[in-house]
């Protein structure tokens, strides 16, 4: 055993060494939380609008300053004639036009049906239906209409609509995907590419003490940014976590093991790094990113996108994470998936280490 810490402190020596690495695996995850949280986000702000005004009343004028004074639209012209609607909008800067007819304030002050003419840029479907909702529900509240029926909305888990609360999980998920798995396997190729794995396995230690040793930094590293990503997505964005921490340490430990897994297992089938990390990156990185839910709902998806959804073990971290952080679920709940990435985890650990008995005996 007194071997086996031998060789992890090597191995911490190798990446210390190596500044730039030890740099890039500690701030990345630094940078890519703000990066989601700042510049990727689904929230809708300072949409340009442009606004003709027929009606020139006091009533529309101050509909359209309403519109304004919030944090959705900002009114960037003010136009003459519908026919400039046309050209503002193909030079793509504009999403949405707002047009008040003539006869809108008498209607409102008769108490009449008020139309209100919105013109959108439908080129993304979702931001249109989120654009045209947010100035429908603001003209309502301004013309104090109404409806027959009284609806009470409630948002559950996130009643502000927080982007953040999404991408967090997906980031922690991502982040440790790329670090363990990566970085794992492109290490051990590695040593094998420069020969210096054959040096390694003459020594008195069992091959596999040797290999497992070369994950415990990577574990270590991965702890380390787990901690960091939750530190900053409470205190920058405001993000709480509802449930119990030890809990989604817990499994985050779980998810951490299945990638190292992974690395493991690509290791043994690479002969170069530019093979591991293309691998990595094409064949889990990707899929991590399109079909674990991080940037899609998977219930949108096709249904045999589903299926391969389902073999992703970022999917079930992520589904989770987001319960144990956002919905303040305990372990009754999320057992199933747990034991699913758990299964996952043995899978990967059992193949791994057949391939590495066949292939460096």
């Amino acid at each position: 055993m007194k071997q086996f810490w031998a060789f992890v402190n090597k191995e911490f020596l190798h990446i210390f060494r190596d500044r730039q690495t030890i740099l890039i695996l500690l701030l990345m995850p630094v940078v890519q939380v703000l990066l989601f949280g700042f510049a990727i986000t689904t929230d809708i702000q300072n949409s340009s609008v442009v606004a003709l005004d027929e009606c020139q009343t006091a009533e529309s004028r101050a509909l359209l300053k309403e519109i304004e004074s919030g944090r959705y639209f900002d009114i960037v012209q003010y136009i003459e004639s519908d026919r400039d609607i046309d050209a503002i909008f193909k030079k793509g800067k504009v999403k949405i036009a707002i047009v008040i007819p003539q006869d809108w304030s008498r209607r409102i002050g008769a108490g009449q049906e008020a139309p209100l003419q919105l013109i959108v840029d439908a080129s993304n479907p979702n931001e249109a239906s989120i654009l045209t909702g947010y100035l429908q529900g603001i003209a309502a509240q301004f013309a104090g209409l109404e409806p027959v029926l009284d609806v009470e909305t409630r948002m559950l888990y996130n009643p502000q609509l927080k982007s953040a609360y999404t991408f967090v999980p997906g980031v922690i998920g991502l982040v440790l995907m790329l670090i363990c798995t990566l970085m794992t396997s492109v290490s051990i190729v590695r040593e094998k590419e420069t020969g210096t794995m054959e040096v390694l396995l003459v020594s008195p230690s069992k091959p596999l003490y040797i290999i497992f040793s070369k994950t415990i930094p990577y574990f270590v590293i991965a702890l380390i940014n787990i901690v960091t990503i939750i530190l900053l997505s409470m205190f920058v964005f405001g993000v709480p976590i509802q449930g119990s921490i030890a809990l989604l340490f817990g499994v985050s430990i779980t998810y951490i093991f299945a990638s190292l897994a992974l690395g493991l297992l690509i290791s043994t089938v690479s002969s170069t790094q530019q093979i591991a990390m293309i691998i990595s990156l094409m064949g889990l990185m990707l899929p991590t990113v399109l079909l674990a839910g991080l940037l899609f709902p998977i219930e949108n998806m096709p249904m045999p996108l589903q299926w391969v959804s389902k073999i992703v073990p970022a999917t079930w971290f992520i589904d989770m994470t987001k319960a144990i952080m956002i919905k303040g679920l305990g372990i009754g709940l999320i057992w199933k998936q747990w034991l699913i990435l758990l299964g996952m985890t043995v899978l990967f650990i059992g193949i791994s280490v057949s391939r590495f008995k066949i292939r460096l005996s």
